[in-house]
């Protein structure tokens, strides 16, 4: 295998990975915009809580525990999100909803910086991932694959409680069907405080396992909004699949990108965008979502 080939797979992998972490924070910003009408500008926040979270707990139940408390706690600093603020503006003016989760995105940012720091935190890659994966000439980052290795676990346990549950099967009703599950009687409110503890503990995920490798800082959460929504709108909203797709699509194309060009690999993924709107308004996988009543 020649140099060339190999450094080329490295960065198509290094994108599959920038498309897994996209991946976990565009699905639970999907599912709550698509079932409770509300643009969660606020989800940002819950990512570098997982980040600090997992600083903080690894230092008495290590990485792995961090890597499990830390999406738990978030999460049920999820319910509290929802039942208190949230709630309030499923049946508001959009616009309403979402400059509650801006203002509370900007709050959440400067308490982590009172609490923290402006300085940055390190934390390190734990000591069992270290090191690399050498297969011939092909070497690889060993928490690397592990991060890939999670994500996939992730989508694939997700994806079974969507399609194989009876709580999965009424979300994906109330997201396309809302009037329909209304005449059986069954109220979406009660399924979106699960449907925003999902998203907010996959975000946090997101920040545990990136901690690492980006470092831990208070504006992280901000900065990894904008690629979530690109993801979004690539994918469609209400699609699983095309969540899925679009935030594997961009992290290959940044991948490619990078190899080629790398300083318009942070542009790649906004290119994309605008050539997918051009061709599917909707997105790739995109459907017609109605608010719930």
């Amino acid at each position: 295998m020649s140099m060339q080939l190999i450094f080329f797979t490295e960065q198509v992998l290094n994108g599959l990975l920038v498309g897994g972490y996209y991946l976990l924070i565009a699905l639970g910003l999907s599912l709550i915009f698509s079932l409770g009408g509300v643009v969660n500008l606020a989800h940002g926040a819950f990512y570098a809580l997982g980040a600090y979270g997992a600083v903080v707990l690894t230092e008495y139940v290590g990485f792995a525990g961090a890597l499990v408390l830390s999406p738990v706690l978030v999460g049920l600093l999820g319910v509290v999100f929802e039942r208190v603020l949230l709630r309030r503006f499923y049946h508001s003016d959009p616009i309403l909803g979402l400059l509650l989760t801006f203002g509370l995105a900007m709050v959440a940012e400067q308490v982590i910086r009172m609490t923290f720091g402006a300085t940055p935190l390190q934390y390190s890659i734990p000591a069992a991932f270290k090191g690399q994966l050498i297969l011939g000439d092909f070497i690889y980052s060993r928490y690397r694959l592990l991060m890939l290795s999670v994500v996939v676990v992730v989508l694939i346990g997700i994806w079974l409680l969507l399609n194989k549950t009876a709580f999965g099967r009424v979300v994906r009703a109330g997201t396309q069907r809302p009037d329909m599950v209304a005449v059986l009687g069954i109220r979406l409110t009660h399924y979106m405080t699960a449907v925003v503890v999902l998203g907010v503990s996959l975000a946090a995920l997101a920040g545990v396992l990136l901690a690492p490798l980006a470092g831990v800082h208070p504006s992280m959460g901000a900065e990894i909004m904008t690629a979530a929504f690109v993801v979004v709108v690539i994918g469609g909203l209400g699609s699983f699949w095309g969540v899925v797709l679009a935030a594997l699509l961009i992290g290959v194309v940044r991948g490619i990108t990078t190899y080629f060009y790398p300083p318009a690999s942070e542009a790649s993924m906004y290119v994309l965008m605008i050539l997918v709107l051009l061709l599917r308004p909707r997105g790739l996988l995109g459907e017609r979502i109605e608010r719930f009543e």
